[in-house]
């Protein structure tokens, strides 16, 4: 990854403008880039670590199966990887269960406690889930199923669920430092590991093989669960995607390509836009099993055989979810006509349930407000939702002020699932929508917002590769946006059906050039288009303001620096 041995006397001026804006004094930039993994705060500080800990070593002892129990999107999916491996690193095996989005949906089930009993599994670990599933936990207990909860999501049951023990730096009587409470599920797996690493020892007289290689599940799980990017978070991501570009598991070195390899650093959106939505493609359609496969594949044919059963499976979710959209956005601005919506809420019984979530982020994208999107549930007469939240608003903290609607629901302030009785859709429609209004509008949408104004001139390899320094991208630190003024659209080219590239220049100085690319700008809510801009430019004389992320596009060892145009206007 890029130079863990920057500080903020190097960095490019337009960057050093950015922390000041942001108020960070100099200790609070050194740090935001530090890689210090041993200045964060201690992991196994975590309320039940202790207990679970205990727990596992005497099981260990015993001889007895132990089963892990993961959800089947891409935390959960790391999460259950990461133990696999730390078992196997100390000659434990472990059998892993996972529930099906369809069958089962999401959480811990009954029928799959019943399942881990027909394996003769005797001590069962949840990781990412478990938290909100009290009726499913005394059903382990009535059974003498010894279980171990590790979540983090929030503790919003009327109690908290039977376990032997629960580590969740979320559960309500939680005192750990704030910086944990951000912690993705497998970011508390990790944990769990470190603290069985450090109790096995003890109680085996021998040394545990590393764990630093974990962090590579770490990093992916955490990005693509849109975890808080604090600076314990960075930390454990940035080390984790330094492992990944050049790792020697077989399931994660099949998504990185022999250029990218030779990249000083792979970006966020590696993990994000390519990683993760693999992971979680047979999850959406059909069953996550093949996901888990790949992630823990020991060689590189099975690593192949199982990325590419997932490609095509993502390419159908494509297809699939590229439908959903665009049926999704007409049903909006019909309902735009009525006035101002303040969230988008949309409903089709056709619509397939798996990819509900994506198009809820795509909806929010497109319209600036929270978005939750329905389809039919299995069980007749109820709807299932995914919900999207957007700008500032804790979107959990508003699903709790209609949680007499549901039957279930639950996740975290970015992201939440419900099922819903179907009769009370329109309820809850207006509801959230009077609800919501009593917010200020600026706390609860995507505003047309940029972190800093910057010249033409700015732009260049210097800020470019700077920026990475400020990597990985996410919640909680976002890539910036810049903008400059008084820019003039030399051309553009559209590609496909929905990208545009184009071609600037600086009024102020025509030698200055930028090259921009803009993904999906086509039809897109409110967007002027290209062929309209340029021919408005030159009728009017007038320039054009431009708001952008900037990047470094590598391809076939070429390094050029790319405009990711978010919006153009007229000045």
């Amino acid at each position: 990854m890029a130079n863990p041995s920057a500080t903020s006397l190097t960095l490019h001026p337009v960057i050093r403008e950015l922390f000041r804006l942001k108020n960070m004094a100099k200790k609070d930039v050194e740090e935001f880039l530090s890689w210090d993994l041993l200045s964060i705060p201690e992991l196994v500080q975590l309320k039940g670590l202790p207990e679970a800990s205990t727990r596992i070593i005497a099981a260990i002892q015993r001889g007895e199966k132990i089963g892990i129990y993961g959800d089947y999107d891409v935390d959960g999916t790391t999460s259950c990887a990461l133990l696999f491996f730390f078992f196997k690193s100390i000659s434990v095996q472990v059998e892993i269960i996972q529930p099906n989005r369809f069958d089962d949906g999401y959480g811990l089930h009954s029928e799959l406690i019943d399942r881990a009993l027909e394996y003769n599994i005797g001590l069962l670990i949840t990781v990412d889930c478990g938290i909100t599933n009290t009726q499913a936990a005394d059903h382990a207990r009535e059974k003498k199923l010894d279980l171990i909860i590790t979540d983090h999501h929030q503790d919003i049951a009327e109690s908290m669920p039977w376990a032997t023990a629960i580590v969740n730096p979320n559960r309500r009587d939680e005192t750990c430092h704030q910086h944990l409470k951000g912690l993705a599920g497998v970011g508390v797996a990790f944990a769990l590991a470190l603290q069985i690493k450090n109790d096995w020892e003890k109680a085996f007289g021998k040394k545990c093989p590393p764990l630093y290689p974990l962090l590579q599940f770490v990093a992916v799980g955490t990005i693509c669960d849109m975890a808080p990017l604090n600076t314990t978070n960075l930390r454990l991501a940035r080390h984790g995607i330094k492992l990944l570009k050049n790792s020697e598991y077989p399931g994660l070195r099949v998504f990185i390509t022999a250029e990218e390899r030779a990249w000083p650093m792979l970006p966020s959106e590696k993990l994000s836009f390519n990683i993760g939505p693999l992971i979680n493609a047979k999850g959406r359609l059909e069953d996550a099993a093949c996901a888990l496969k790949l992630l823990t594949a020991d060689n590189p044919e099975d690593g192949r055989r199982l990325y590419q059963q997932l490609e095509n499976c993502n390419d159908d979710r494509k297809f699939i979810q590229s439908k959903i959209f665009k049926e999704a956005k007409e049903q909006i601005r019909r309902e735009m006509i009525n006035g101002e919506q303040n969230i988008s809420i949309v409903y089709d019984p056709n619509w397939h349930e798996g990819v509900i979530g994506i198009v809820a982020s795509k909806l929010v994208e497109e319209f600036k407000v929270p978005a939750i999107v329905f389809a039919n549930a299995k069980e007749e007469g109820l709807i299932k939702g995914s919900a999207r939240s957007a700008g500032e608003l804790n979107l959990l903290a508003e699903l709790n002020k209609v949680s007499d609607l549901f039957t279930k629901y639950g996740g975290h302030r970015a992201a939440a699932g419900m099922t819903l009785p179907k009769d009370k859709f329109h309820q809850l429609y207006l509801r959230m929508n009077s609800s919501l209004s009593t917010i200020p509008r600026s706390l609860r949408t995507i505003a047309d917002q940029y972190d800093l104004e910057i010249k033409a001139s700015d732009v260049g390899p210097k800020l470019a590769r700077d920026l990475e320094l400020l990597e990985p991208f996410g919640v909680d630190n976002q890539r910036p946006v810049f903008k400059i003024r008084d820019i003039k659209l030399d051309s553009f080219e559209v590609m496909g059906e929905a990208h545009v590239r184009w071609n600037f220049s600086a009024l102020d100085d025509p030698m200055v050039k930028l090259r921009g690319i803009s993904f999906n700008y086509i039809n897109k809510w409110a967007n002027t288009a290209p062929s309209e801009l340029f021919s408005l430019q030159n009728k009017r004389g007038a320039s054009l303001e431009i708001y952008f992320n900037l990047g470094i596009n590598r391809f076939k060892g070429n390094e050029y620096i790319q405009l990711q145009v978010r919006k153009i206007d007229l000045a």
